[in-house]
């Protein structure tokens, strides 16, 4: 189970750093999907799991939900597990991760969410938070569907992105339940 988490939370992370590059309409954003190597595919992997690291110890700090904070420590616990295996598969290929604009988005995408999380706190916090991760975990699925996984040119890449497909999807599933349960607020 461990394992699949791990893999999934990969995938989630690929796909997340993929959507914010390409904003606009569904058609313009599957029109303007980038064509990544495997090195950049791999670099994107590593960022998008680190920024929901952060973003994970972010919330660990603020919320005041125990149901958020949990969510919060297994965020870190699979994407940190997920980054040492994409780390090990990087380096059994002997693929050195090449950034590109998509991670370079990511990473500015990352910034601004964490300024705008910085400034709440309590409830608002928590509904912040657990809308992002919906809308995180929901791009990465996507990435991985239109992007990643077709993209992927090493079979063993491609392998680990569709194995890691459900775990990001059972983790959108737990974020969108735990977003249900924090209502709506002001």
């Amino acid at each position: 189970m461990t394992t699949r988490l791990l893999r999934t939370a990969v995938a989630l992370s690929l796909i997340a750093l993929l959507v914010p590059a390409t904003r606009g309409s569904a058609q313009t954003r599957t029109a303007a999907a980038p064509t990544l190597s495997d090195p950049q595919i791999a670099h994107i992997a590593v960022t998008a799991n680190a920024i929901d690291v952060e973003l994970a110890e972010l919330a660990q700090s603020r919320t005041t939900s125990a149901e958020v904070r949990a969510f919060a420590r297994t965020m870190i616990t699979d994407h940190t597990a997920v980054n040492e295996q994409a780390a090990a598969l990087a380096q059994r290929l002997g693929v050195t991760p090449e950034d590109n604009d998509v991670s370079r988005s990511l990473m500015d995408g990352a910034a601004e969410a964490r300024r705008s999380l910085e400034g709440l706190q309590g409830a608002a916090f928590d509904r912040a938070y657990m809308d992002r991760e919906v809308a995180y975990h929901q791009a990465v699925l996507d990435a991985l569907d239109k992007v990643l996984i077709p993209g992927a040119s090493n079979g063993e890449l491609r392998a680990l992105l569709e194995q890691v497909r459900p775990a990001v999807a059972a983790h959108l599933d737990h974020a969108k339940q735990l977003r249900a349960k924090l209502g709506e607020g002001r």
